[in-house]
């Protein structure tokens, strides 16, 4: 791990504020695209996009085969559920409280590492989850403790739970990769030199996730239509939303996170995501008229404070 340089600083400030801009332009499409049909085309585009880079990817269609369950869960819940919850949460919920919400992820990392994989989290991470659940539990109870007893969730606030629990699977499924994904059985492609085989980059990485994402993405806002969606109201701005959604935070984001991370490390990477809902909270009062209230501040504080106590360094007393 590489000294924080501006270029690293800048490199993992921009994936938050592409984030954040699409949590406000979801909410702003809410009347033009229906949330499912929105995922399923935002990933089509970036698929579209992705195929120059890594379209070399297709030419092994065995190692595809050979792995299809793990990608197709990976593709699932990273691009398909994920994705599709997000969105589906911000038909009823503000992007504020949507990225709020989804900074408790700490949260559910440490309980299904503990619950899938046996990590058993130290205390520094238990009183960092703790202290960002007490921001979410302040966010549903919009700012009056007194409520909690008595409170009624907000559709949307359910699905961004699910969104961050599909993603929290998803990320350690990254990290705890299986067996055909790492060391010699890692997935190869041929080079240009004769007998020459490289690993999958980034690019073909993700075009593989997005085509199995795409299965689930896709089947979603099939049968939204079926049910009866509204047809979408097609303008240039809804042209170019979806051209920022499926460059910005699915391409660019994607990028910039992978290179920050693999020069600052990933606890210095946690603090730069928790800009996320400092930047929806700036993005909403400028673009939705929606200003943040006292209490976005302080669950935010807590949620921060949530982070910095689970990543400090230094050994837990037994």
């Amino acid at each position: 791990m590489s000294a924080l340089t501006a270029r690293t600083a800048w490199l993992l400030t921009l994936p938050p504020l592409m984030w954040a801009g699409n949590a406000v332009v979801g909410r702003l499409m809410v009347d033009s695209v229906p949330p499912l049909t929105l995922n399923a085309m935002r990933w089509s585009l970036a698929l579209l996009l992705l195929l120059p880079l890594g379209w070399r990817v297709f030419k092994a269609p065995g190692e595809l085969a050979a792995r299809w369950r793990h990608l197709l869960l990976l593709g699932t819940l990273g691009v398909g559920t994920y994705n599709a919850m997000q969105y589906l949460a911000l038909v009823s919920s503000t992007p504020i409280n949507v990225t709020l919400i989804a900074a408790s992820m700490p949260v559910w990392m440490l309980a299904i590492g503990a619950l899938r994989y046996g990590v058993r989290p130290r205390r520094r991470e238990l009183l960092g989850a703790v202290l960002s659940l007490a921001g979410v539990a302040l966010v549903i109870a919009r700012g009056d403790w007194a409520t909690l007893a008595r409170v009624q969730f907000v559709a949307g606030d359910a699905y961004i739970l699910l969104a961050i629990i599909a993603w929290a699977f998803y990320s350690w499924m990254l990290a705890r990769p299986p067996r055909c994904m790492r060391g010699d059985a890692r997935p190869t492609i041929a080079t240009g030199t004769v007998g020459a085989r490289r690993g999958w980059d980034w690019s073909e990485m993700l075009l593989v996730q997005v085509v199995f994402g795409l299965v689930f993405a896709g089947g979603s806002a099939g049968l939204e239509q079926l049910a009866g969606a509204e047809p979408i109201r097609w303008s240039g701005w809804v042209v170019a939303a979806l051209v920022f959604v499926a460059i910005g935070p699915s391409l660019i984001a994607y990028r910039a996170w992978g290179l920050g991370v693999a020069q600052a490390g990933p606890a210095v990477a946690a603090f730069f995501g928790n800009l996320t809902p400092v930047f929806a909270a700036l993005l909403s009062a400028a673009l939705l008229g929606d200003a943040p209230r006292g209490y976005h501040a302080v669950a935010f504080l807590l949620i921060l404070a949530g982070i910095v106590v689970s990543s400090a360094r230094g050994r837990d007393r037994a």
